[in-house]
């Protein structure tokens, strides 16, 4: 088997190439290939840390990295035409809700731009099945809970959410017109070690670690289906293997071999049992600054799996104090703190 991991070097494409290359899930004859960009929304160590880790594998001869922007057309068809991959696992994007309100143009191109020139290269080498990845956030502020699949999505409420729906809209028309079967996964707030800066619980234990103040937005009363890296590195390892087959809906004849899954814990929990869970793990209290709810935030996600149980026969069962103490272990020895 010949994979495609888009987005290696950022905190979910880390995690499964190392569960790939760790788990002994491709055979002697089979080999990964990771890009990324390694642009700097975040710090650029990390991500050259997490590669760090990759290649001193003692299976890192079955991985290779390539330093590639996703919106370089010619580059993403030379690369594809190389390969020839049987599965495509699409990670990398220009990710932070609050962020695409800032910089809009990071998410036209590697949001939109870049998802479409991995389906142009899954369309000229007829890959075998293209797994990626959405996001809660298509949601937006849905007033039905959980969030089902089925639920409409039309009312994004930030421009990143709005880039996650459309990438549904291109991989459907591309899974009708081309036959390539698509899986794309909506992710609820995906934590752990090795996980993003910019995303609050890592900012929380570092000020709180520090005895600096945090931003509490909504008075704490936001809920998240917070989901541990662990189980969303084992969904995706079991989704790939099984490729949706042709299929309509109740709602179009238009057939396609086309699915989606959300993938959460099923288990939303306010921001104050986050925070908590925070400070248990850290052993201080946190000092809190109380701000109003932010542009783009949505007041709870809470995560539909059904089908994802159904399907696939997988649940998340990491709670949120188990999964919070493993990161702030991982943040204490990283950073020496």
């Amino acid at each position: 088997m010949k994979v495609l991991i888009t987005g290696a070097a950022g905190f979910i494409g880390f995690h499964l190439i190392k569960a790939l290359l760790n788990d002994k899930f491709l055979d002697k004859d089979s080999f990964v290939v990771g890009i990324d960009n390694l642009n700097d929304y975040y710090e650029v160590e990390l991500k050259q840390e997490r590669l760090r880790i990759l290649s001193e594998l003692p299976t890192a001869k079955a991985f290779k990295f390539i330093k590639l922007d996703l919106a370089d057309r010619e580059a993403m068809s030379a690369l594809f035409s190389k390969y020839k991959f049987d599965v495509v696992i699409n990670l990398g994007a220009q990710a932070g809700v609050r962020y695409s309100i800032e910089n809009p143009n990071a998410y036209m191109d590697s949001n939109m731009v870049g998802f479409l020139n991995v389906l142009e290269g899954c369309r000229h080498t007829k890959v075998k099945h293209l797994v990626y990845a959405s996001s809660s956030s298509v949601y937006g502020m849905n007033i039905k809970q959980p969030f089902s699949t089925e639920d409409c999505v039309d009312f994004p409420i930030s421009l990143y959410a709005a880039t996650k729906k459309s990438n549904e809209l291109m991989a459907h028309s591309y899974s009708h017109l081309y036959n390539i079967p698509t899986t794309g996964l909506r992710f609820f707030t995906v934590y752990g070690s090795y996980g993003r800066p910019d995303m609050a619980y890592f900012s929380f234990t570092k000020k709180i670690l520090a005895g600096e103040p945090i931003d509490v937005f909504n008075n704490g009363i936001m809920q998240r289906d917070f989901t541990y890296i662990d189980d969303i590195i084992q969904g995706i390892m079991r989704i790939m293997e099984k490729p949706p087959s042709p299929q309509t809906s109740s709602i179009t004849t238009a057939t396609a071999p086309y699915k989606l899954y959300n993938i959460g814990n099923n288990q939303p929990i306010t921001l104050r049992r986050f925070i908590t869970a925070i400070e248990s793990a850290c052993g201080k209290k946190a000092k809190e600054n109380l701000l109003p709810m932010q542009a783009g935030d949505v007041p709870i996600t809470y995560a539909d799996i059904d089908e994802l149980v159904e399907d696939i026969g997988f649940r998340p069962k990491t709670n949120i104090e188990e999964g919070i103490e493993k990161f702030v272990n991982w943040y204490r020895a990283y950073y020496s703190v």
